[in-house]
């Protein structure tokens, strides 16, 4: 940390401790050229994750907006309210790069939601996916029957 005073490139911490109800850690300070202190505040800058779109325009990513989503497809559906609300606020915390297609979270989403109901989870892929036709529901559900008799092959 340069001295706010002189200039000089190096300071030496003298005391530390938590601020901000822990939202920060303040650091107390000595230059080693002028002996001058002085308070810093050191904060984690959390960077938003960005979501690219199909368009090409970025925007910042919502969990409310998948939350959206998922409860429209889980209409009228045995689905876990809390389960939905769980995925939804912490899928930001489970992807490790600041930028994401639009794409990767829906099928991130459609990953979710194949394992909590197969009705939602077609219902989410007819929007996601933008079925125009009826054999395009078919196709998925018939994609859906071959993954399960997989699973049970496994077992």
């Amino acid at each position: 940390m340069t001295c706010p005073y002189c200039n000089a490139p190096d300071t030496r911490v003298i005391d530390s401790r938590p601020a901000s109800e822990g939202g920060a850690i303040r650091r107390r300070r000595e230059c080693e050229r002028c002996g001058r202190r002085f308070t810093t505040y050191e904060r984690a800058q959390v960077e938003p994750l960005m979501v690219l779109k199909r368009s090409g325009r970025k925007e910042t990513f919502n969990p409310e907006k998948l939350l959206r989503g998922l409860l429209l497809a889980c209409q009228k559906r045995p689905v876990d309210t809390e389960a939905l609300q769980r995925f939804a606020y912490t899928f930001e915390d489970n992807v490790d790069t600041a930028e994401i297609t639009s794409e990767e979270i829906g099928l991130q989403a459609l990953a979710f939601l194949r394992e909590q109901d197969p009705v939602a989870y077609i219902r989410f892929a007819s929007v996601y996916r933008e079925f125009n036709s009826v054999e395009n529901f078919i196709d998925e559900i018939r994609r859906l029957e071959r993954r399960k008799g997989k699973r049970r092959a496994k077992r």
